[in-house]
């Protein structure tokens, strides 16, 4: 169909990453065969440098709730998980990314951090990470942690990807939205993930409240602004 021709005609000129919101990598429902079959299919059409989902589930007893909700930091979730990506990365027959969602409840049995939770997932699975750095500042937001510490406690040799994206900020709590530009404490969490990670992929996700492109052009040189700096700084990781 035309999302296909188009989808064939821009990777033709340019390399293409998959990210997907819907692989529910932590639900305790049979995967979705379905899915990861035509997941297997776009793959091998579009043979991209690498594919990524989010570390959380979406639903459960075949009940979409139409949100990426994240995981409780138990052992048994962990292992959970870990079998489950191993699943999908045999079936894909290569690695696959995990992204940190944004988060808005906590869990009474939590039993670790996030971080070393992503650091024991990734360590054990063999999968690699992506970093959304705007996700850890809003989840450190809603709940009360120190978003450095989060960076500092992943495994940066890990991390293949970052992604940057705006939010709403409603006092107590802040909203993960991708409808406002990047701020100032976003870009300087940024630019600390660059000094700890090195020269590493970036994206900024922008889904809704779409600016011209003028002003999205500007928050791409902000981002490479960001880079340069740290580097005439000797700041980055090797």
């Amino acid at each position: 169909g035309k999302p296909l021709h188009f989808l064939d005609r821009i990777r033709c000129d340019y390399p293409m990453v998959m990210h997907g919101v819907s692989l529910s990598i932590g639900s305790s429902d049979p995967f979705d065969l379905a899915y990861l079959k035509g997941l297997r299919s776009l793959i091998n059409r579009v043979q991209p440098a690498w594919i990524s989902d989010h570390l959380c589930w979406t639903g459960t007893d075949g009940l979409n709730l139409h949100d990426l909700l994240p995981m409780p930091y138990t052992k048994a979730a962990l292992d959970h998980l870990v079998s489950r990506i191993q699943h999908v990365q045999d079936y894909l027959q290569q690695s696959i990314l995990m992204e940190n969602v944004s988060s808005y409840v906590a869990y009474r049995d939590d039993e670790m951090t996030e971080w070393d939770f992503l650091a024991e997932v990734a360590a054990r699975s063999g999968c690699h990470l992506l970093l959304d750095v705007n996700n850890v500042y809003v989840s450190s937001v809603n709940h009360g942690f120190d978003p450095y510490r989060f960076i500092d406690g992943i495994p940066a040799e890990q991390v293949r990807q970052i992604h940057l994206a705006g939010h709403e900020d409603h006092g107590s709590y802040v909203i993960d939205t991708h409808d406002h530009p990047v701020c100032d404490t976003v870009w300087d969490l940024y630019a600390y993930a660059v000094r700890r990670m090195g020269l590493v992929p970036t994206m900024i996700e922008r889904d809704d409240n779409i600016p011209p492109l003028a002003e999205l052009l500007a928050e791409l040189d902000t981002a490479r602004r960001v880079v340069e700096r740290e580097l005439a700084a000797g700041k980055v990781a090797a």
